[in-house]
């Protein structure tokens, strides 16, 4: 995800992250002393510099200037070459989470994280799709604990209990394909434990609603309505977004109860990924300009899949196999 950059959900979610931001700065008042459980409160560590992608790495548009020049108008539909190389992108992407699964364990650092993707990425001859899109300094997105989402990679190591969302996106032949999960380290307490189950409980079922002729809005139907039964509750500022050989554009998936127009239909490609929380919906954005954390330090657990829409249903393009 940038979301927008959902990454996931990072075009017009930079935007949404300010307002709201502006919002509820003054209401918000003293943090909240409720108990979320055990575990640390992160804050960023030091970031190291950035990667530089070989010369015969195919990139993307906004490889140099970190602006997109791809941007798409409306929906697209994608015809058969389009949909196949959507599912090469994703499948590496998913792949390379995998990696990410295995590799994660008390003592590692997002850094590590982060140069472990990157080498996934090159050694699979696909770009990493997060680096310098908007100016984002890293190749993937980690946020751990109270970070919300856009967590950038730094030398901070992981602690037993910790939770961590790790944001993969890669551009391959000429495709982005976009997931993410959040991992527990070592010894999780129960209140994140739980925290993590009910958004992924969250993302399939939002991903259940999606079928041909539904309204793009059920989706945040439907995931806020369980988000709520299970006691937690949607940070809206974070959306999925439709992707392609463009990272981010049309539709804006919104993870709440909204009325954004239009319906789905075969051949469309976008991403899901809800941001739950034990507190407050409200977040705060750093000075580094990305990171967005909790205003009340309470944990969030991300997950996100990349999905297309199908004559008869939807298929999960990123789904994990192992």
């Amino acid at each position: 995800m940038l979301v927008h950059w959902g990454i996931s959900t990072m075009t017009t979610s930079s935007m949404y992250l300010k307002v709201i931001n502006r919002t509820f700065r003054n209401i918000l008042g003293q943090k909240s002393k409720q108990n979320f459980g055990k575990y640390h409160i992160v804050k960023p560590g030091k970031v190291t510099a950035q990667m530089t992608v070989p010369d015969h790495i195919p990139k993307p548009s906004y490889y140099l200037s970190g602006e997109p020049t791809d941007l798409v108008p409306c929906e697209e539909i994608k015809n058969d070459v389009q949909i196949s190389k959507m599912r090469d992108s994703c499948r590496l992407a998913a792949h390379i989470l995998n990696e990410v699964e295995g590799f994660i364990q008390v003592g590692k650092t997002t850094d590590d994280i982060d140069k472990l993707v990157f080498r996934c990425c090159i050694e699979n001859n696909a770009y990493p799709s997060p680096l310098n899109y908007k100016q984002f300094p890293k190749s993937v997105c980690t946020s751990v604990n109270n970070v919300a989402c856009h967590g950038i990679p730094d030398d901070r190591p992981l602690q037993d209990g910790d939770i961590v969302n790790v944001d993969v996106t890669v551009f391959y032949n000429g495709y982005h394909g976009d997931c993410s999960r959040t991992f527990m380290v070592g010894n999780v307490d129960a209140e994140g434990s739980n925290l993590v189950q009910a958004t992924e409980i969250c993302l399939h079922e939002g991903v259940s609603a999606c079928k041909p002729g539904e309204f793009f809005r059920t989706i945040g139907a439907v995931i806020e309505e369980n988000a709520h039964k299970l006691g937690y509750r949607v940070i809206p500022a974070f959306l999925g977004h439709g992707i392609g050989h463009y990272f981010h554009g049309p539709p804006d998936i919104f993870h709440f109860r909204n009325n954004y127009p239009g319906r789905m239909e075969a051949g469309m490609t976008f991403t899901v990924e809800p941001v739950l929380t034990q507190g407050k919906e409200t977040i705060d954005i750093l000075d580094d300009n990305w990171t967005a954390v909790t205003v009340d330090n309470s944990r969030t657990a991300q997950f996100e899949h990349t999905v297309l829409i199908t004559d008869n249903g939807v298929e999960i393009l990123t789904k994990c196999d192992s």
